[in-house]
This record gives structure tokens, sequence and C-alpha cells, in this order.
């Protein structure tokens, strides 16, 4: 008897059926509701699942993601081991929550396990991790660095190194770091490369990485998927404000996920928000990993209408059937971005991104609109005054920021010295008959306290308490 549910089914898994996955992982794959394989798995997923190393250009939001954790975590099932045997690189916290939380989803029924190894949170869940031996570890090459500085950290049995997101590693100054991170693993190996973009370096470290690769996609220029509807509202930039906070009031956008060029401007745009009563966070570099996750977990679940964020996100956020993206500063470089406005319209949905441009960024506008091919439709929002006075001031002008941070200084100071005043001294100094022993070096600090700060100025701790340079980015 003919079940049509059996065969909508059926039609839902032929193409993955095809590529000899194990039935673990289609059960999950029909569970999540995927429908198809995208363009990029179906070119990826057969030469991965041979063993053959790869290098793919994939734009964001293409479903890179299972590309290449579905051909991994396959094989990782038909040799059972209990040691860490695959690792992904990626650039930032975010990006790496997110695969470790794909990776969750797709092993709902198998034994495979994987742990996510990133800096702001504590180091001992992900020490265990290492000494467990999870199938599968996804990490930011700084952390992953703090870690094999420890006896514990052994990963001389992997077989599966995965590097997503090369070209912003490349970005973010990670070139070095990765490349101390090969010196810990072993040369014989499945290396699988995505990347957006293959500038020179990247290239060069591919070349050096991969054996007699699978080329992917490595031609096509990387541009905004189909599915996203793009758009320019051209207003003043001390407008901008004004301008979101009207499309919000109006309905126009729904939920946003709302990108600005600084850290800066992103604090003073969320708190605008909030005092308009929208229900607004932020996530950049500046916020501490708990907030970074409360943000984004905020977002998803509907708790805030508008997130604001740095590029630091721009590659880390996967919200399910994101409506709007919002440029509300033009980025600086094209491929910044495609993949801002990738956050939306993505694994084939649809979306809608707008950019917000002042006169001073139609340069910015027109260089992105060059290496899309694609001249953006220019939008006026009707009845809005475009003459109006703005509600509140978003960027304070940087001499302005300088100016009262050296007033703070000042007033902390004085009121340091009038404390000491009180105590019958000068600031740093005690009284004589309570003056602690000092050391031989006469500097005023009792003795065997050093000289200072370890490191020096600008110097941070480690996770095991000495002390570095802060000359590395970590995400």
């Amino acid at each position: 008897m003919h079940d049509p549910l059996r065969s909508c089914v059926f039609r839902k898994l032929l193409a993955f059926t095809s590529f000899g996955l194990d039935s673990a992982l289609l059960k999950s794959i029909q569970e999540l509701g995927f429908t198809r394989p995208t363009p990029i798995q179906l070119e990826s997923i057969p030469p991965a699942m041979q063993g053959r190393d790869l290098i793919a250009c994939a734009q964001t939001g293409s479903g890179k993601t299972a590309a290449f954790l579905l051909p991994v975590m396959n094989a990782l099932l038909s040799r059972p081991r209990r040691t860490t045997r695959a690792l992904v690189l990626t650039p930032t916290r975010e990006l790496a929550a997110q695969i470790h939380e794909d990776f969750t989803a797709l092993s709902t029924h198998t034994p495979l396990t994987s742990a996510a190894v990133y800096g702001g949170v504590g180091m001992g869940p992900q020490e265990h991790a290492f000494r467990a031996g999870v199938d599968l570890l996804v990490a930011t090459p700084g952390r992953l660095l703090d870690h094999f500085s420890k006896p514990y950290a052994k990963l001389d049995q992997l077989e599966f190194l995965i590097l997503d997101e090369a070209d912003r590693m490349l970005d973010m100054g990670f070139l070095p770091d990765i490349r101390r991170v090969l010196r810990h693993i072993p040369t014989k190996r499945q290396t699988l490369f995505f990347s957006a973009t293959m500038p020179g370096p990247i290239g060069a470290l591919a070349k050096d990485m991969l054996k007699n690769p699978v080329a992917i996609n490595q031609e096509r220029v990387s541009k905004p998927a189909v599915g996203i509807t793009q758009a320019v509202y051209p207003v003043s930039q001390n407008l901008k404000s004004n301008l979101l906070v009207e499309l919000l009031n109006r309905g126009l956008l729904q939920e946003a996920l709302v990108f600005t060029r600084t850290k800066h401007r992103a604090n003073r745009l969320a708190d605008q928000l909030l005092r308009q009563n929208f229900s607004a966070t932020r996530i950049h570099g500046n916020r501490s990993q708990p907030q970074r996750l409360e943000a984004l977990a905020g977002f998803k679940s509907g708790k805030y209408r508008v997130l604001v964020a740095t590029d630091i996100a721009a590659r880390g956020i996967d919200v399910e059937d994101l409506s709007h993206v919002v440029n509300f500063d033009v980025p600086a470089a094209s491929e910044d971005y495609i993949h801002r406005v990738g956050r939306t319209g993505r694994a084939e949905a649809t979306g809608e991104a707008f950019t917000f441009v002042s006169k001073e960024e139609e340069g910015d506008l027109r260089a992105i609109e060059r290496a899309i091919n694609k001249t953006l439709p220019r939008v006026t929002l009707p009845d809005f005054d475009y003459n109006a006075r703005p509600s509140e001031v978003l960027e304070v002008p940087h001499a302005e920021r300088i100016a009262a941070i050296r007033a703070r200084k000042a007033e902390e100071r004085a009121r340091a010295k009038a404390k000491a005043e009180r105590r019958g001294g000068a600031p740093g100094a005690a009284p004589s008959s309570s003056r602690p022993r000092t050391s031989s070096g006469g500097s005023g600090r009792p003795a065997g306290s050093g000289g200072g700060r370890p490191g020096g100025p600008g110097a941070r701790p480690s996770a095991g308490g000495s002390f570095r340079p802060n000359t590395r980015r970590r995400p």
C-alpha cells in the first residue's frame, strides 16, 4: 500500500543516502529537516569521504559546516577509538560554539562526542575534554596554543584537520598561530580547508598543508546568496539612529541583526534603543564570554528584538530564519559586507539586508557594488523627516572622548592625592613610624613584592598564571 508520508521522507533523504552515510547520521539529518544537500555539500562530501584533501571556497550560509562534519563523523563512526581524532580550527568563539552545536545535533543518535575550546571561559572543562579524548575538538588557535603548553594536551592521534573561515583567521592575524598549531599535530592526516576567499597568504598556507587536494568552487566570485533582498537607504550620519527606530516602529524590521563600525558605536546604539523601549543587546570583542553567549542566546530565543554587533560576529552568528540584517555603517571591505548580509538568507532561505549610507560612505558602497557586480537599489522611507534634528548624538567626537578620559584621570589623581595627604604623607608613601621594610633597590615597595607588574606594560596573565605581552588578538 502506498504511504504518502513515507514517500515524502524517502524523497527528502534520497540525495543524502546516495553518499553512503551511516544510518545514525541519516536519522539525525531527517529529524533536523534537511531536505536536500546544498551545492557545496554535493561537491565536498563525496571526495572527503574518499579520504581526499579538500580546498573549497564557499560563501557564508552555504551549508559548509555539514559539508565537512558529515564525512568526518562518518569516518569516526566506521573506526571507533577512544582518543581525539578530529580538530576544527575557527577564528571566533561564536563560530566555534556554533560548529560544536551543529556537531551535537548531527550526533544525536551516535556515541560521538565533541568539545569547544576557546578563550573567555575557564580551562578546566576544556582540560577534561583533552584528558577524556572526545572525538572532535572545535577550537580557536590562541586558546588551543594555551593548552598545548600543558602536558595533558596531546593530539598525536589526530586524523582529520579542518580549517573553517581561513581568510578570516588571516584577517585577525592568526596565520602564525596556525603554523604553530601544525607543529603539534601529525603530518599524516586528512585536511579539509574552507575559505570564503583565497588571498595569496591563504593559498600559500593551503599549498603547505594539503596533499593533492580536490579544489571546489575556487574560481567563483564571492557574493551574497540569491535569497537575500538588498537595499540601500541614503541618510545623513546623524540621522541613522532615527531611521533605524522608524523602521522598527513601523514594523518593517521585526527582528534585526545590526552591524556597526566600532564597539563604541555598538554600545551607544544599543543604549539608545533600550532607552526607547526596544529589547536590544550588543555583542563585540570587549564583552565577556558569558555576556556574548547570553546576547546571542537571547537574540535566538526572541528575548531581544535587536542584536547590535561588530564584525567579530559576522561569521559566527547562525540564527534560523533571521529576517533582517542592517548595515548601520557601510563596511570598508566588500567581503565584510558579504559575510554580514549572509547572516540572513541562509541555507537557501530568504531575508532582507538594508544598508544605511551617508555621503561620506558612498565610496565604500560603490566598491562593494563593483565587487558583487550589482547596483543596489536606493530606497527613501516615505514620511521620514530627512532634515530633522537627531534625537540623540550617537558618536561622541574622538577629541571629546579623550578630553573626558583625561578629566576623569585628573579627578582620580586629585582624589588619591587628597586621600594621601589626609593620612599624613605623600601619594604612595607611608608615615615613617609604620613604613614597611623595603628592598635594597629603594623602590618603596615591600620586600619581596617584585619590581612591578610582571611582563611590563601591556602584559596580561595567561591561563597558567604567567604573563606574556598582549600582542595577539584572541577571539
